[in-house]
């Protein structure tokens, strides 16, 4: 017997869905997707008119999925991941026609999304020559003004050749990190009797941060400085001292993150911005293809954990420049 057609659903229901059963609201569902909450109530109306059963509990705050939708759920995950995954595949890079490609990245991907990048651009290349270089933000944007880059996933620096074009990736605001149990009721004053841990000023989030902290007019003692984020994270972690950081730096904290806590940055609100820099000379068709690939696995390995654990960040941790 053929199975009943399932006349209505639409994939922007199964994306309103998927979205919802994660937020569990029906303003920041509409936020997120750049829909209105009507419309977002709307779909929600359909898919069940469609289905037959109710997917959301609205009687409840944040929303919770009734035992229909828990079972819904991971049929609506896999049908979408088929459907986005058959999407890569029609969009696939092609890199055959070229015999050189050299492409750098931060450290701050080196274990999630820079081998997965390097996977999918393999994929694509025939005969093309591929040089992969790791490193800190300015670093690779001294590389890319020596043309020792064709192009980096980096912070922007604010420098760089002036032909070099920037597609943006990320928004990485700047957070509190403390010891897990800190009271900071009193602002950053009540940190007093903690280290200040500071970021090596070679680095971008280490003149972004400093910046900062003359424009609030604080003055704190240079006992620490390191380039080091694992480091900086275990003594966070171990209680020795307190630092700024980012979420996409906390999130690589790996077994540290358990003993920190994060809250927003008090007072004015700062980000740095990860673009993909590219030398003048190549056309937009390659270098926007690997800059769509790029927002697509931070989406999955940074912005989506971070919904989760840090949900007070809104969208201001957000990709870029999507379509």
């Amino acid at each position: 017997m053929p199975a009943p057609m399932l006349k209505g659903l639409t994939l922007r229901g199964l994306e309103v869905f998927e979205t919802l059963a994660r937020t569990g609201s029906v303003a920041a569902t509409a936020h997120e997707l750049g829909m209105s909450a009507p419309a977002v109530s709307q779909q929600m109306k359909n898919l069940a008119q469609v289905l037959g059963v109710d997917l959301v509990d609205h009687s409840r705050r944040p929303m919770v999925l009734t035992p229909a939708g828990r079972l819904f759920l991971p049929r609506a995950e896999a049908a979408l991941a088929a459907l986005r995954s058959g999407q890569r595949d029609l969009t696939a890079l092609d890199l055959s026609g070229l015999s050189a490609l050299s492409l750098g990245v931060i450290e701050d991907f080196e274990n999630e999304v820079t081998p997965s990048l390097a996977a999918r651009l393999a994929e694509g290349m025939s005969q093309c020559a591929f040089r992969l270089r790791t490193g800190a933000s300015h670093r690779l944007v001294a590389r890319i003004a020596a043309r020792e880059l064709d192009m980096a996933i980096c912070a922007d620096t604010g420098s760089g050749p002036a032909e070099a074009r920037r597609y943006p990736i990320l928004s990485d605001p700047y957070i509190l990190a403390v010891p897990r149990g800190t009271d900071i009721g009193g602002g950053l004053a009540s940190l007093s009797e903690l280290a200040f841990l500071r970021r090596d000023l070679d680095q971008v989030m280490g003149r972004q941060i400093e910046a900062y902290l003359r424009r609030a007019g604080l003055d704190l003692p240079q006992r620490f400085e390191m380039d080091s984020n694992q480091s900086i994270s275990a003594l966070v972690a171990s209680g020795t001292g307190w630092t700024i950081t980012t979420p996409l730096s906390l999130l690589r904290a790996g077994r540290f993150a358990g003993e920190i806590d994060a809250h927003p940055l008090p007072g004015e609100e700062i980000a740095r911005e990860i673009v993909l820099m590219v030398n003048g000379d190549w056309s937009d068709e390659i270098p926007g293809q690997i800059a769509a690939l790029a927002r697509e696995l931070i989406e999955t390995h940074f912005v989506a954990p971070a919904a989760e654990r840090m949900p007070w960040l809104g969208t201001r941790f957000a990709i870029l420049g999507g379509a």
